[in-house]
């Protein structure tokens, strides 16, 4: 067992690790990341289907154990995967995973702006259900807007939380992200719009033209959806937002 600091749950039911591998299709043409590879359930198997696997491990002792039996076609990197510039690694275009719980949504989000093909991860079963979540409802989230701009998201399956060791409180999930070649709706400036996002959920119970009002110190009935809650609108709905405060920020309105 590890460092509690990590917030790492081990994987220790390889069947599970097995279903995981086969959600992603992994053949002897990809290159798959592995986040977390622990003690190595997903790893080993990883590396028989794969051409190559990246593993990113934080902890030095677990690096230590790894490397005394991992194959030659397993790149094992020991640092944070957050500090990773992902661009000075070999190229990767799947990913597996058993994250750990603590880094589920900024490594997610990171994941989104990377150029991958398919990406299977476990997550808490809550966090699972956030991703997928629809306007109105109460999981709904700065993520849910996030996943669904990005990527087709997927619930395979959910696991018990016996499959773990240290075993957790919740249950998990196997996730399935598939990055759209397509955004499903337009906006002017991505970087805005996920700045936004996030501005808007940090008030998610007030009314737009409350939340503008704070950051932007203005209104204006120009701007769509101002009686509305953060909750109630949709990611499309948010998209329209962000471009019309884009265009009124141009004309150096806002």
């Amino acid at each position: 067992m590890t460092s509690k600091k990590f917030g790492q749950n081990f994987l220790i039911d390889s069947t599970i690790a097995e279903k995981e591998i086969n959600y992603c299709n992994i053949t002897k043409d990809d290159v798959v990341l592995e986040v977390g590879p622990g003690k190595g359930i997903l790893t080993k198997p990883l590396a028989e289907r794969a051409h190559k696997v990246i593993a990113i491990e934080i902890d030095k002792k677990l690096v230590a154990n790894l490397k005394k039996f991992l194959p030659k076609n397993v790149v094992l990197i020991h640092n944070d995967v957050l500090n990773v510039d992902f661009e000075t690694i070999p190229k990767f275009n799947k990913i597996v995973s058993n994250l750990p719980y603590k880094i589920s949504s900024p490594i997610t989000f990171k994941f989104l702006q990377y150029d991958f093909n398919k990406a299977v991860l476990i997550y808490q079963r809550e966090f699972a259900y956030r991703m997928i979540a629809k306007a109105g409802s109460k999981n709904y989230s700065r993520l849910s807007v996030g996943v669904y701009y990005k990527a087709m998201c997927e619930i395979n399956e959910t696991i018990p939380r016996t499959s773990f060791d240290p075993q957790p409180k919740v249950d998990s999930c196997i996730v399935s992200l598939s990055p759209r070649k397509n955004n499903p709706f337009f906006v002017l400036d991505e970087k805005f719009f996920f700045k936004l996002t996030r501005d808007l959920f940090n008030h998610r119970r007030k009314k737009i033209k409350n939340i503008i009002k704070k950051i932007f110190g203005f209104e204006s009935r120009e701007i769509p959806f101002m009686d509305e809650r953060v909750e109630q609108l949709t990611p499309e709905n948010i998209g329209k937002l962000s471009n019309t405060l884009l265009e009124m920020k141009f004309k150096k309105i806002l």
